[in-house]
């Protein structure tokens, strides 16, 4: 181990506490495609790596892209976190670092069984799973040990036999042993199935369904974050917007215990930092919230600076805002989606004007300096009125909370795996609307953030991509991270898979069969059908697109 990667190490407190490896402990390496900064302020990445260095059958050594812990000479078992789309160009690299094939078919019983984990992988792995030869499917609180139980009496075993076995482990998914079946080359998926009747048809998402959730195991100051300590109050989301992967993937909403979970973990964490993220999709919709506000509230927490995600709208009080503004806290974050309140209610945003309004005058009373807004444009039914009403409803904050700092980050609609909107396509006209908006919000002097158009469509070519894309992944990652390297090696790969329109931008048939229709997520394919013509219904019901 470089100096320089001992100094990083020795600046980390830990929260738990590693076992001491037996003599035969099996070698295992866990890696996270990105730099230390980056991967250590993952609380997955945190929780997962603990529970694997809790086991005293593993010698856990950690690999990032800048720095690594002393790696073993024969791992068996190398695991990847993926929690950003792109960061499986690292993942490759990593691979030819360690001298290992790429592909999950080219390697032999010499080679470690590369497994791999997180919401990317969990939605749709079918873009990477030739890479893979095991993938977790769901949460590592359930499906970690599992999966290291289950390979322990296999150690000795041909690499063919350990992944049919782990094949029968639920949640575990072994892409080698699924067939994908085509219309044509360069046409729509017919099927996909297992190469034999031994194998599981369907593979079900595994979920950790407990009331003590995630918190930070590591503090550090060279984290991203600095010197945070991260606790999980609730996990999911009970508003369920039709486009959101955070709520329906990790179904059903969920929220720590304040007495068994959140007061303990917080107190935990002080005694190793000063800086506390309180982290979920709707912190605020915890029903112990407000305890929990009037605890940190208390003098003997005067000193803690506090950061919480995305929060509820109707739930920012003055006394919230106050609160958080004492303890360091400069702006709020919330996600509105749109101005327009019939575009809220195709998307199932269970938000009224009033309380976006009542949320900004409370912030500034509070004592916050500013106010951070998400939304999107190209929403399914998305009309010009709507981009109108959203351009409306920001100049209205403006007014309504003279002094407060106001952003607007903007994405374009991506369409989610698993989700009600993942037949709908990218909307052509995203990139106009972003332009739209930006001219509308900045003479303002309304901080206007657009999230990347390209970026965005990349995003939905994976989030929506089959096992194909895995030769495309392989080429652009030579040809740099530009959409136009994409379309690049679309036209090399001509024949043999569709074209980057049918993938992004196409609407499908919601009858049709999916990538990964194989993977059962939180909710039936029925439901999510159903509750996509619950949003096209009240579409229908209201103003028509333009």
């Amino acid at each position: 181990m470089s100096s320089t990667a001992s100094s990083v190490f020795a600046d980390e407190t830990l929260l738990f506490e590693p076992a001491t490896p037996i003599a035969n402990a099996v070698p295992l390496i866990f890696a996270f495609p990105n730099e230390y900064s980056v991967g250590i302020t993952s609380l997955g990445f945190q929780i997962v790596w603990a529970t694997l260095a809790a086991r005293s059958d593993l010698q856990v050594s950690r690999l990032f892209t800048d720095i690594a812990e002393p790696l073993p000479r024969q791992p068996e078992l190398l695991g990847f976190s993926l929690s950003w789309e792109l960061d499986y160009v690292n993942i490759l690299a990593m691979l030819e670092q360690l001298g290992i094939p790429l592909r999950s078919r080219d390697r032999g019983d010499e080679h470690p069984l590369v497994f791999g984990g997180g919401p990317t992988l969990t939605a749709n792995p079918e873009p990477f799973a030739d890479f893979f030869d095991v993938i977790l499917v769901g949460d590592g609180e359930v499906l970690l040990d599992a999966f290291i139980d289950a390979y322990q009496p296999l150690r000795d075993r041909p690499r063919a036999e350990k992944l049919r076995q782990l094949a029968q482990v639920p949640g575990l998914y072994i892409p080698a042993l699924y067939e994908p079946i085509y219309e044509a080359a360069d046409g729509a998926i017919a099927t996909i199935q297992p190469i034999d009747n031994d194998i599981p048809v369907q593979i079900e998402k595994q979920t950790y369904r407990g009331n003590v959730l995630s918190a930070s195991t590591v503090v550090t100051p060279r984290a991203a974050w600095e010197s945070i300590y991260m606790v999980e109050v609730v996990r999911s989301c009970p508003e369920m917007c039709r486009f959101c992967l955070a709520s329906y993937l990790t179904l059903p909403f969920r929220t720590a215990s304040l007495e068994e979970s959140l007061q303990p973990a917080i107190a935990r964490g002080l005694t190793a930092t000063q800086r506390i993220g309180l982290l979920g999709a709707s912190v605020t919709q915890h029903p112990e919230f407000p305890a929990l506000l009037d605890w940190l509230g208390q003098p003997e927490f005067t000193d803690v600076r506090l950061s919480v995600a995305s929060v509820r709208t109707n739930t920012v009080t003055e006394k919230f805002a106050s609160i958080l503004a004492q303890r360091g806290t400069k702006s709020l974050t919330i996600a509105v989606e749109s101005g327009s309140e019939r575009l809220r209610q195709v998307i199932n945003k269970k938000l009224a004007q009033a309380e976006i309004t009542e949320a900004a005058v409370n912030a500034k009373a509070g004592g916050l300096q500013g106010l951070k807004l998400y939304g999107m444009a190209g929403v399914p039914t998305e009309t010009e009125d709507d981009l109108l009403a959203t351009a409306e409803m920001l100049k209205g904050l403006k007014k309504a909370a003279p002094g407060l700092r106001l952003s607007y980050g903007c994405s374009t609609f991506v369409p989610k795996a698993q989700t009600p909107f993942q037949w709908q396509g990218v909307s052509p006209k995203a990139e106009k609307r972003l332009q739209f908006l930006q001219k509308q919000l900045r003479p303002q002097g309304i901080e206007f953030r657009p999230e990347s158009y390209s970026w965005s469509v990349i995003q939905a070519l994976i989030s929506r991509g089959d096992r194909r894309l895995s030769s495309l992944l392989e080429r652009v990652r030579h040809y740099g991270e530009s959409l136009g390297s994409y379309r690049r090696a679309f036209k090399e790969l001509k024949g043999t898979l569709p074209p980057l329109d049918f993938y992004v931008f196409q609407d499908w048939e919601p009858e049709a069969p999916l990538p990964w229709q194989h993977l059962r997520g939180p909710l039936p394919v029925e439901t999510l059908r159903k509750h996509r013509q619950q949003a096209f219904a009240i579409a229908a019901a209201g103003v028509g697109s333009k």
